[in-house]
């Protein structure tokens, strides 16, 4: 965090160069920015979601070089140099991943806010573990809440997830 700039108020600026979902960025950021606000209000991606800002809701998860973390819980600072992929990155282009492909195949989503970073925490389950058991997927989301749908079509959506990659 040494590269920073003070203002004409006063306040502490840091550069912070990042790697999302593939594409380099280059902002000047406060020392406070948190990363969920980064992403949505700096760079306007806003399929990360804000929910409780004190990461028991899991629904602003994002990747942080490959691995779930509540990006309110992390500065934008601390990510200079890193890779984060949110839910904007997990697609190819217009081929949707499989697991999002499986949560609506399985309707695993119903006011959708959670979703998200259901997805993102199921994604980096199956990168670390292609062969979950239930348990596995049960606790790899442990970190994310859903007051709609009880869980039951997430699991089964990324145990499908999981079985259709193998193919």
């Amino acid at each position: 965090m040494s590269n920073f700039i003070v203002d004409k108020s006063g306040i502490k600026r840091y550069l912070v160069s990042v790697k999302i979902n593939g594409s380099e960025y280059t902002r000047v950021v406060k020392a406070n920015t948190l990363l969920v606000n980064f992403l949505r209000e700096d760079l306007d991606l806003i399929g990360t979601k804000k929910g409780c800002e004190l990461g028991d809701c899991g629904c602003c998860t994002v990747m942080l070089d490959g691995k779930p973390v509540n990006s309110c819980l992390v500065l934008a600072v601390d990510v200079d140099g890193r890779e984060v992929t949110t839910i904007e990155g997990i697609a190819n282009g217009e081929e949707l991943d499989i697991v999002q492909e499986k949560f609506i195949e399985h309707a695993a989503y119903q006011c959708g806010y959670c979703t998200s970073g259901m997805i993102i925490s199921s994604r980096a389950l199956l990168n670390e573990n292609p062969s979950p058991t239930e348990h596995e997927v049960r606790e790899a989301i442990a970190g994310n809440l859903c007051r709609c749908t009880g869980y039951v079509n997430i699991v089964e959506a990324v145990l499908a997830a999981a079985e259709a990659e193998k193919k």
